[in-house]
């Protein structure tokens, strides 16, 4: 699979501050109030915003990023950790999103599952998961895995519920946006991957960890895509 034109999200401005830095900008529109901007990177063409924090901001953001033309999807950013292997810095690169706030258990449902519909874990693209793997062992050797991304409307900042979601779902890491890019991306068969360096453990400390490591984090992830592009196919 070749990718021609790519998208690139990040929910923050520290997220998407070393785009601005480093595509030469062709061109710009400003849509449902985010503003996306094309140009070239390593001489491939991107097109990168931020799309403002949680999973409506994320969705629409998406749709917008694929009604504009791009064929694969990058999400990047800063995420808490749950996999106990993970500490501050380390990189998770997406194999599947679950949105870990649709709880529908009283009706039968598992934790995690959209009711009435095909699919509720959504496979990150595996062309794009090789690239930034390779791109992260490269950059950041033995910092990263492989694993799931759980999103929700919540900054999750209890061990309590870090254990729950390490343990009923699995998930290596928890953030705000990345499973409702990949069910948008899914909706519309277009390949993503999301990559997120952990700015905090996701704990009782995970506060003042975030605040502390945020910009530290969103470079790391933009360290991972810039390494990802010099070595996409077009």
């Amino acid at each position: 699979m070749s990718f021609n034109k790519i998208g690139i999200i990040g929910a923050m401005v520290e997220e998407i501050e070393l785009l601005h830095q480093n595509v030469n900008v062709t061109n710009h529109v400003t849509k449902a109030g985010i503003t996306y901007y094309e140009g070239q990177l390593h001489g491939k063409t991107v097109v990168f915003c931020k799309s403002g924090v949680g999973k409506v901001n994320a969705a629409v953001c998406t749709q917008i990023l694929i009604d504009l033309g791009v064929d694969s999807i990058l999400f990047i950013g800063v995420a808490g950790a749950l996999d106990p292997r993970l500490n501050i810095g380390d990189i998770v690169i997406s194999s599947s999103c679950v949105q870990h706030d649709m709880d529908v258990t009283p009706l039968g449902f598992a934790k995690g599952v959209i009711p009435y519909q095909e699919r509720s874990e959504f496979v990150a693209d595996e062309q794009l998961v090789k690239l930034a793997a390779e791109a992260s062992e490269r950059l950041f050797e033995g910092r990263s895995l492989i694993g799931k991304v759980l999103s929700g409307d919540q900054f999750i900042a209890s061990r309590d519920t870090v254990r729950e979601l390490y343990e009923t779902l699995q998930g290596a890491c928890a953030e705000m946006e990345g499973a409702s890019v990949a069910h948008v991306c899914d909706l519309n068969e277009v390949p993503f991957v999301v990559i997120r360096s952990m700015s905090d453990k996701a704990d009782g400390s995970a506060h003042v960890n975030f605040a502390e490591f945020t910009v530290t984090a969103a470079n790391n992830s933009y360290a991972i895509i810039d390494d990802m592009i010099q070595h996409i196919n077009i």
